[in-house]
């Protein structure tokens, strides 16, 4: 039986384990953190439970087909909740609007913003399926870097038709086309962000994330996001796949360009192929020690997306007119992404997100209270004074969500945590303490992502949101499923 290492225990990890455990190969996964799930974590403060990091599932069936492909059946395993609201947005303005889920609901959301919106909204929604058919599958699903992938027939089609895309203009612009309401503008060029880049660069082919979220639902999870790591990990140990947490690796062995095995602090173990789930840069710098290698040295070069800083907070009241998501609108959205991409700073004005969990799961809190996770979009990690750096945004972030809500908020935060970009990097070995690896605020975004087998180095494979097809909690799951896919094709027996 082959033996196959991972490196991290992320979703990208806990995905390939499963998948090629089930191939017949003998697993291991070496996790630094005493726990599964990487980025996906939670903390418990004075009586208040939070998700640390990823807060609405999208795309359901991939999270069902892993643990399909472990033997079970999600909705055994969890509890989704499609949210007939999936946020509340308040506007720089005043006003405010629910995106819901019935498509009809939502259209009369927006038409209470700007006439003519609702039918905006039809439009808007099938140029997006059209970018997804004809990009989306290919980009999300298929290893893109391998030659094989790129000549089949379909793909080749697919890329015949790459202005379909839209891959030469830019979210901002799409939208602007779209709607003719700046507000409503602001409302969809949010979803850059859900790979942490800016809707002034990003190529509109990112058109496709609303779709999936508005297509497929966005759910939340009774029993927290933390649950869905818990639950892999459990489900990859019965498949036979051993866990070892708490347990750094050092070194990926390779001898004359192969992969013979990795090191830790209790010596060297063999291993026929090594899966990185771990920051593609790190992987290069510390495990690899090659910082000059090729692949490094262009990673380095690329701009890294956008991180956040997060206050936890436990508030001793509850607030009725809140959604379990909700985002506050800053008056200035070009000047924020300025700031954070341009300027590497805050911008004195966010926008907020806030997530309750104890609106879908009232144990998530004390009776009559609320836990809030805030976070706001902050820039990478370039050694700023983030102490200074965070007391003004938190200043900020109070100030807004104050004057939006008629409360002061501060008299009501009874417990707080924090995470900041550079606790981001300590805790996940994330290059720049960035959210998504690296942005995607160039036409070439999809292509730069690094591919899923090294072409250097025989045996070695890369997995996670630093690697195709990029962040965020679907597409990490598929780009285990991809790594596993290409183990068994080009390492298997």
């Amino acid at each position: 039986m082959k033996k196959a290492a991972i490196i991290g225990a992320g979703l990208g990890g806990l995905s390939a384990s499963i998948y090629l455990s089930i191939k017949g190969w003998d697993v291991d996964v070496y996790e630094a953190q005493f726990f599964p799930g990487g980025k996906a974590a939670e903390e418990y403060l004075d009586g208040y439970r939070f998700d640390i990091g990823p807060s609405l599932v999208t795309m359901p069936w991939v999270f069902a087909d892993v643990f399909k492909a472990a033997g079970k059946n999600i909705n055994e395993e969890l509890t989704l909740i499609k949210l007939k609201e999936i946020c509340t947005y308040y506007l720089s303005d005043g006003t405010h609007l629910k995106a819901l889920s019935d498509l009809e609901d939502f259209g009369d959301e927006l038409e209470k913003i700007h006439e003519g919106s609702q039918e905006s909204l039809i439009e808007y929604l099938k140029e997006a399926k059209k970018a997804y058919k004809l990009g989306g599958e290919l980009f999300l699903t298929k290893p893109i870097h391998e030659t094989r992938t790129l000549l089949k027939l379909s793909t080749l089609s697919k890329l015949i038709r790459f202005a379909g895309i839209h891959p030469l203009s830019t979210l901002n612009k799409i939208n602007s086309k779209f709607f003719k309401d700046a507000r409503l503008v602001q409302l969809f060029n949010r979803y850059a962000t859900y790979n942490g880049s800016d809707p002034y660069q990003t190529p509109a082919t990112m058109l496709i994330i609303p779709f999936v979220e508005y297509d497929g639902g966005g759910y939340g999870i009774k029993e927290g996001i933390y649950e869905i790591p818990k639950r892999l990990h459990k489900a990859a140990e019965e498949l036979g796949v051993k866990f070892y947490f708490g347990e750094k690796v050092m070194k990926i062995n390779k001898e004359k360009k192969k992969i013979i095995g990795i090191t830790l602090n209790s010596g060297f173990k063999d291993y026929d192929v090594v899966i990185s789930d771990a920051d593609v840069l790190y992987t290069y710098e510390e495990l690899l020690e090659l910082p000059d290698a090729k692949k490094a040295r262009r990673y380095r070069k690329l701009e890294p997306s956008s991180s956040g800083i997060v206050f936890y907070w436990g508030i001793n009241r509850t607030f009725e007119e809140l959604s379990v998501n909700n985002i506050f609108f800053s008056s200035n959205y070009p000047a924020e992404f300025q700031a954070i991409f341009e300027n590497k700073t805050m911008p004195k004005e966010p926008t907020v997100y806030v997530n309750i969990t104890s609106k879908l799961t009232p144990s998530d809190a004390p009776k009559d209270c609320e836990n809030w996770f805030v976070l706001l979009n902050a820039p990478a990690d370039e050694n700023q004074d983030w102490d200074f750096l965070v007391s003004n945004a938190r200043k900020a972030t109070i100030k807004l969500l104050s004057k939006r809500l008629g409360v002061d908020i501060k008299s009501h935060i009874v417990t707080e945590g924090v995470l900041t970009p550079p606790d981001i990097e300590r805790r996940t070995s994330s290059t720049h303490g960035s959210l998504y690896g690296i942005s995607s605020n160039t036409t070439k975004a999809a292509f730069l992502r690094h591919r899923n087998r090294s072409k250097e180095i025989t045996g070695l494979y890369f997995c996670g949101g630093s690697a195709h097809p990029g962040g965020g909690m679907p597409l990490v799951i598929l780009s285990g499923k991809i790594c596993a896919e290409l183990v068994e094709k080009y390492s298997g027996d």
